[in-house]
């Protein structure tokens, strides 16, 4: 071999390892910087005011409110949409094919309160129900609440013929990365059952209804590291999650309508 082959053929060579190196090498894609979301303070006066606000009483530094309200001034919000429900009287607002249906095509609902079930066991029905719930959670941020409460994620746990719990924490992922984009820590809504896979849902804290009366304050406030927030309706739950965990998690009663203050039937209670 001459040397002028010589030559080429490092060349080659060197040109033939840098071509591999780049094929081999990982390719170097932007990362979008995370929205930094807050949850609520531990351990704090709070009030639950989803039936219509009000001014919140001394002490309080947590307030939750429907979607359709205002945040309170001063406070830590939390903002309320009803996720896996239709509202009472709301049934139209939705396309009838996201409706829940019995095998006789009767649309299947909540008689407590009156509510149809959203129908979340396909990926395109929860993707459609999901893009009319975020449009609320854009609502939300862009009024200035810090985070969002979606109800009745437990749906599944009361209409077992029809969903399961793969689909209602596929939904509620969709919810919880559409909030996080907007800067929204999020909630999860009693639903004990689910507690252990908050983290890869992506929620943040805990909402909880009746803790105390059903015993389960503990393993929410395992789940959560103690950032949770009790509502109880009764003198028995009252006394027993303030008995058991009134110094660690932040506990109310109100009346079970959750009225505003001036409205007969109104009760808040603290430990």
């Amino acid at each position: 071999m001459n040397n002028v082959s010589r030559v080429l053929s490092r060349r080659s060579l060197a040109i033939v390892a840098v071509a591999a190196a780049v094929v081999s090498a990982p390719l170097s894609t932007p990362t979008a910087s995370a929205v930094t979301v807050t949850p609520p303070p531990k351990h704090v006066g709070w009030d639950y005011q989803i039936n219509g606000g009000y001014t919140p009483p001394a002490g309080v530094k947590v307030v939750s409110r429907d979607h359709e309200d205002q945040p309170a001034q001063g406070m830590y919000n939390i903002c309320y949409v009803n996720a896996f429900q239709a509202q009472e009287g709301a049934e139209g607002d939705w396309d009838d094919d996201l409706l829940l249906r019995d095998g006789d095509g009767e649309v299947v609902s909540d008689e407590d309160w009156n509510e149809a079930i959203l129908d979340i066991r396909t990926d395109a029905k929860r993707k459609r129900i999901a893009a009319q719930v975020n449009t609320w959670i854009d609502d939300c941020a862009a009024k200035g609440f810090n985070a969002v409460e979606p109800d009745n994620y437990d749906a599944f746990t009361r209409f077992g013929d029809y969903l399961n719990a793969d689909q209602a924490e596929a939904f509620m992922k969709l919810l919880s990365a559409h909030a996080h984009e907007k800067g929204l820590a999020i909630a999860q809504k009693n639903t004990l059952e689910l507690a252990s896979d908050r983290t890869s849902v992506g929620l943040d804290f805990a909402l909880v209804e009746e803790c105390g009366e059903w015993e389960e304050c503990g393993e929410f406030a395992e789940a959560f590291d103690d950032n949770v927030l009790v509502v109880e309706y009764t003198a028995k739950g009252l006394s027993q999650a303030c008995s058991e965990w009134g110094s660690t998690l932040s506990i109310i009663r109100r009346d079970a309508q959750v009225l505003p203050k001036g409205e007969s039937g109104y009760l808040r209670q603290t430990c």
